[in-house]
């Protein structure tokens, strides 16, 4: 594991849990139908690090016939999320070592986990994303139009912010079906810019 991967998997796993339990359920809710409004035939889904699932609960409102899949590096975070949902296909590991067969998902995405990953492992990991869906790619991260690291907690080199849906877009076969942004007064996320991409 590099840096990055050994202080979300060991070093800040069981206080990243306790920080994320309390959210409001209706707002998640909305935020997931206005993201998906325009996506459709969705019943596969892969959420690439998914902590305690906070966002397999929201999806479960949305989208309740589509099976849930996840990845998460914490084994703490991964043993409440098999425990607590009906998920699909679970592993317990990095995003880059994960071994799910290609094209398997109607939507693949991340939420808040890009942030977290060094920039130059950023590809790789979008490659994952986008290997593993056939149809729909989700990016949910902190914005930055000049690539930048923030420190996190008192940590430096755990959170990169950039303009990652430019990334995505310039290196992948892929268009844009929608965009938008996650105030925290209306929606309670924490400013987070999405993007909806579509295979081409």
């Amino acid at each position: 594991m590099n840096e990055q991967e050994k202080f979300w998997a060991h070093g800040y796993a069981r206080e990243y849990i306790e920080k994320n339990k309390n959210f409001d359920a209706e707002l998640g809710v909305e935020a997931w139908e206005t993201m998906l409004k325009k996506a459709s035939g969705i019943q596969t889904i892969l959420e690439c690090g998914c902590n305690i699932g906070r966002q397999i609960n929201f999806l479960n409102k949305v989208l309740p016939q589509a099976e849930k899949s996840v990845i998460e590096i914490s084994k703490p975070a991964f043993d409440f999320v098999t425990s607590n949902y009906n998920i699909k296909s679970a592993f317990n590991g990095s995003i880059v070592e994960s071994n799910f067969n290609n094209n398997s998902f109607d939507l693949t995405f991340v939420f808040g986990v890009l942030i977290h990953i060094h920039p130059d492992n950023l590809l790789a990991n979008m490659s994952k994303l986008y290997n593993y869906s056939k149809k729909y790619i989700l990016i949910a991260e902190y914005f930055n139009r000049i690539p930048v690291m923030i420190e996190y907690q008192g940590q430096l080199n755990k959170l990169f912010k950039r303009d990652f849906g430019k990334l995505f877009l310039e290196n992948f076969g892929v268009k844009i079906v929608d965009f938008g942004f996650l105030w925290e007064p209306v929606y309670g996320f924490d400013d987070i810019t999405w993007w909806l991409f579509e295979k081409k």
